[in-house]
């Protein structure tokens, strides 16, 4: 089964194909450059993500996957929420988004509980449409810290992690607890028990 990442973050592809890479009968491909960005004009993170699969799906002929992640922090009412990439702007960096977050929980006192969230969704040519979810709990720490990683990691400390932030995990620690890595697998345990229509018929 051929899927295509729909993804245009390098980052998010490395974890990607990192967790799906691993299923049998899986081949994943890399999003072809010259498709055009997919407006996330979903309410949802599992809207987002459908439509950027189904966009990438169309455009190439393959089973394409896609995941959208927000930062929910419960000090600011649940923002950055489903705008977590482009908190500071349309085309925010990573630190940019960082720094905003930090001024604005400035005068915050701990616990500044937070949640990751993602969602991550399969569509085929077919129709066909695999929907999987993670979280992971956490804290926003007051300054960075690591340089693994990427996006919120530096100041995200997960539950679990003896108060390291995800920065601060290395790459199989990462994929183990984060929301990324459980919705990846828990998509990835989808695929091996659910055919394809192809092996159905």
């Amino acid at each position: 089964m051929r899927v295509v990442l729909a993804t245009a973050n390098p980052d998010k592809a490395a974890e990607m194909a990192a967790i799906l890479g691993a299923v049998d009968g899986v081949e994943l491909l890399e999003r072809p450059k010259d498709l055009a960005d997919v407006a996330e004009s979903g309410t949802t993170l599992v809207e987002n993500a459908e439509l950027k699969a189904t966009a990438v799906s169309g455009a190439t002929g393959s089973a394409a996957v896609a995941d959208d992640t927000g930062l929910f922090v419960e000090a600011l009412d649940g923002a950055p929420g489903i705008y977590a990439a482009r908190y500071a702007g349309e085309h925010a960096t990573y630190v940019q988004n960082v720094a905003k977050l930090l001024h604005a929980l400035e005068h915050v006192r701990s616990p500044r509980r937070a949640t990751f969230r993602t969602a991550v969704v399969l569509v085929e040519p077919s129709g066909r449409r695999l929907v999987a979810t993670g979280e992971l709990h956490g804290a926003i720490a007051r300054t960075p810290s690591g340089t693994a990683g990427f996006g919120y990691d530096p100041v995200f400390i997960p539950d679990g992690a003896g108060g390291r932030t995800l920065a601060e995990l290395d790459a199989d620690e990462k994929h183990a607890l984060s929301h990324r890595g459980r919705a990846l697998r828990a998509l990835a345990r989808q695929l091996v028990v659910a055919p394809t229509r192809d092996d159905a018929d």
